[in-house]
């Protein structure tokens, strides 16, 4: 396989911030909290790069749906040793409503539009923890899928995919086109360097909407409320002879 791969960058909020809830418990707060490049698209973009280094595929495509700030994990990607990348500009309500089902529609809209023969996205965003978007993209592409993949080898025509389950390790082959999901396993992704940040500013990134893709990014969900979890309760400190007093029912 020599083709294009997509891949997609989630911009979310960064994994050492300390979420808070909304007064109004409608969403939580973003503003003015540090975000980051989700840590599973990491991952993927890794793979995406690693497979180009070896010549496997010809280019590496990030793709970020969301607010003008959704370009700042674009370059991120593009530092990583991504060739171009593509912002679909999402904003206000739409951006709030945002989910797997719009984002997998964007995608397959994209692989098709860019004639790619890969995409690998993170298994999960760490926001919304949904584990959806992959298996949603193949779904609507027809393609097979190589889901929560800790190893991944081109063997020709197909890939090769250990999956990581329940009872253990999968392997896999499946034809190509298809849709790899990157679990944390996979590999170990690269700092950008100074040099490559100072290059990442020159790649072109290309802008467009849902419409221009002929997407329709309309939600079936309404969020009610957002509540933070309750806080933990204090332990009991049980006597010596509390474990037998609780067993014959006299606690």
């Amino acid at each position: 396989m020599s083709g294009r791969v997509l891949v997609g960058v989630k911009r979310v909020i960064d994994y050492a911030v300390k979420i808070r809830v909304k007064p109004d418990n409608s969403s939580v707060v973003t503003d003015g909290v540090k975000h980051s490049m989700n840590p599973f698209c990491e991952i993927a973009v890794e793979e995406a790069v690693k497979m180009k280094e070896k010549k496997l595929i010809k280019e590496v495509v990030a793709v970020s749906c969301g607010p003008q700030q959704a370009q700042e994990t674009i370059r991120t990607a593009l530092a990583m040793g991504a060739d171009r990348g593509i912002h679909v500009e999402v904003t206000g309500k739409d951006y709030e409503t945002l989910g797997p089902l719009q984002i997998s529609k964007i995608m397959a809209a994209l692989a098709k539009k860019e004639e790619a023969q890969l995409i690998i996205l993170g298994k999960q965003a760490i926001d919304d923890d949904c584990n959806q978007t992959g298996q949603m993209t193949a779904a609507l592409l027809d393609w097979p899928q190589g889901t929560f993949a800790s190893e991944v080898s081109l063997e020709g025509d197909k890939i090769k995919v250990v999956r990581e389950v329940d009872g253990g390790l999968e392997t896999i082959k499946i034809n190509v086109p298809a849709v790899i999901t990157a679990d944390l396993r996979l590999n170990t992704p690269r700092y950008a360097t100074l040099p490559n940040i100072m290059k990442a500013k020159k790649k072109k990134i290309a802008n467009m909407k849902p419409a221009d893709l002929g997407v329709d990014i309309t939600s079936r969900l309404e969020v009610l409320r957002v509540d933070e979890p309750p806080q933990r309760q204090a332990g009991v400190k049980e006597h010596k002879h509390g474990a037998r007093n609780l067993a014959e029912g006299t606690l």
